[in-house]
């Protein structure tokens, strides 16, 4: 009896439903997932935070790090040197922490991904489901795209800026300002690189035509380009190239796309519903034609005419 009754509990509705209490429970259950993947991964970080502030700040430090003695600076005179600095005693530390929880954040995030979605994929239709993973797996890519650009012009950018110190003179980098740059970089050029998607959403959405997208070329390679110009501050034309070259190449894949998308939707609706669709309400009013006028007194049936049709004094049996 108890087997079946914790049997007959354990089911679960096919299409998601459940109590509201059932799906508070269900968000804590995942909410307590999510944060134990964080804090495991955010104690793995702290123990190779050394390494990680290392891997975003070395390529920096050889682009606009001295290598000659202060002698030879003053002899020379023709190179301006920059030393990472850290201020105060708690800061080392309340640095670590914040790489560290931020390190396990991303570590952690197919983890709590996976929670959101198995917390909201019941409440979608079988469309639904599918574009959102489509979304997903092509945005997450897209994303890392972007950040891995962030991270390899990030030292050409700094050797542009540190030009502008006086020349002998060291340049002294904060360690948190330079670590919030870098996250804030990466941020950047990642959501930059999301824009294709974006825009193919908002056709298979139909709010934007691939067509229309297509005349709007010009103006988003210029845009485009202006983007990577301010981004990336580098004198050379390849620094600039090399970030705006694979964004308007995205933006011509999503163009494509959307112009594919048209034409299937414009075939589908040719060929009209399937089957097991609803067809469209025709809601336009038709002439009927004049109307013959009804009398308001309804026919009456036909009454007995003589007792000897009726029955026990009736009309009929009942």
């Amino acid at each position: 009896m108890l087997k079946s009754a914790r049997k007959q509990k354990e089911e679960k509705d096919p299409e998601g439903r459940m109590p509201l209490v059932e799906h508070l429970r269900e968000l804590r259950n995942r909410l307590v997932k999510s944060l134990l993947a964080v804090v495991v991964t955010t104690v793995i970080s702290f123990m190779f935070y050394k390494n990680i502030l290392e891997f975003f700040t070395n390529p920096i430090l050889e682009a606009v790090g001295c290598k000659m003695s202060l002698a030879e600076l003053q002899e020379t005179q023709t190179k301006t040197c920059a030393r990472i600095t850290q201020n105060g005693l708690l800061s080392p530390f309340t640095l670590a922490l914040s790489v560290s929880f931020t390190s396990g954040l991303v570590l952690a995030s197919p983890v709590w991904l996976y929670q959101l979605w198995g917390f909201i994929a019941p409440g979608l239709h079988r469309n639904e489901k599918k574009y959102s993973l489509g979304i997903v797996g092509a945005g997450f890519p897209l994303f890392l795209l972007g950040a891995y650009f962030a991270y390899w012009s990030l030292p050409k950018m700094a050797e542009v800026m540190i030009q502008f110190s006086i020349i002998g003179s060291d340049n002294l980098l904060p360690l948190d300002d330079l670590i919030s740059l870098i996250m804030r970089m990466i941020i950047i050029f990642g959501l930059a690189f999301e824009l294709p998607l974006l825009l193919v959403v908002l056709n298979f959405g139909g709010v934007i035509s691939g067509e229309r997208m297509l005349g709007w070329w010009r103006g988003m390679v210029m845009g485009i380009t202006l983007f990577a110009a301010i981004a990336t501050p580098s004198t050379d034309p390849i620094s600039m190239l090399a970030l705006a070259g694979p964004i308007s190449v995205l933006y011509f894949v999503a163009t494509g796309v959307a112009v594919l998308n048209d034409r299937r939707r414009a075939r589908r609706d040719a060929e009209g519903p399937a089957d097991d669709e609803a067809s469209d309400l025709d809601l336009t009013p038709e002439d009927i034609g004049e109307i013959e006028t009804v009398s308001a007194t309804p026919a009456l049936p036909e009454q007995a005419s003589s007792d000897r049709d009726r029955i026990n004094g009736f009309d009929d049996v009942t």
